[in-house]
């Protein structure tokens, strides 16, 4: 268990989890996705304690959010908006499949990638200043789980689109880890109301089944970028649902 907690809270955040590794135990990443839901329920409640922390001190809404979004970034290193920014950049810029993982691939900005790292921010940042003070704590971290375990459907559903890169890395992915990390997205929504539970869970298969048909039919699969744009996107989403109320 420590060495797929390692691999998987290694990749998801910038934590220092190699001391959970023994020297002698093998690095098996493909067997580790299982702990991404709960690197998400690690991100939340610090979003959610941070929040929190800014409304206590009597800061404005939206000053309260930005620093709560700052928060989440330097815990993740930006790894699902960097994601966001390369796929955006992929499939609006590419003429070809060939085309959009080159482009993909290219550290550099564009101005698809950088919309959308505009647009998910002004969302993110307008819902959290929105969410109402009884129930942000509980939706941070139900969040959190549902935003990471979303991107196991793209690892359930598509191929690597290439032969090397992020998602071919994982290696052979653990059909029982896949499953028993869907149990324990699914099951921090008991966190919610059933009728907020259901919507939340809906709402996370259709945005991810959405992003993984597009990745699908512009690039033939997956990489690590679409499932940081799938993480980026569910929680777009589900911010935006928790304001409603």
């Amino acid at each position: 268990m420590g060495a797929d907690l390692a691999a998987g809270f290694g990749l998801l955040t910038r934590l220092p989890v190699g001391w959970l590794v023994p020297g002698d135990v093998p690095y098996r990443p493909g067997r580790a996705v299982w702990t991404y839901p709960l690197a998400g329920l690690l991100v939340g409640g610090a979003e959610a304690a941070t929040l929190t922390a800014c409304r206590n001190f009597g800061l404005p809404p939206v000053v309260g959010a930005g620093w709560t979004l700052v928060v989440a970034v330097v815990l993740t290193g930006g790894l699902h908006e960097d994601g966001l920014a390369d796929t955006a950049d992929g499939f609006g810029g590419g003429r070809t499949r060939e085309h959009r993982l080159e482009i993909m691939r290219d550290s550099r900005i564009g101005s698809y990638g950088a919309l959308a790292l505009m647009l998910s921010l002004l969302i993110r940042v307008s819902a959290l200043a929105a969410i109402p003070a009884d129930r942000a704590v509980m939706a941070l971290l139900v969040i959190g789980a549902l935003s990471r375990g979303s991107m196991l459907v793209g690892l359930a559903l598509l191929k690597p689109a290439r032969t090397d890169g992020l998602s071919r890395g994982l290696g052979r992915i653990s059909p029982s880890a896949l499953a028993f990390g869907g149990i324990i997205a699914l099951a921090s929504s008991l966190m919610l109301t059933p009728s907020h539970a259901v919507a939340a869970i809906a709402a996370s298969a259709a945005v991810a089944v959405i992003v993984c048909a597009s990745a699908q039919r512009r690039i033939g699969g997956h990489t690590g970028d679409v499932l940081g744009t799938v993480c980026v996107a569910v929680d777009c989403v589900l911010l935006t649902l928790a304001a409603a109320g």
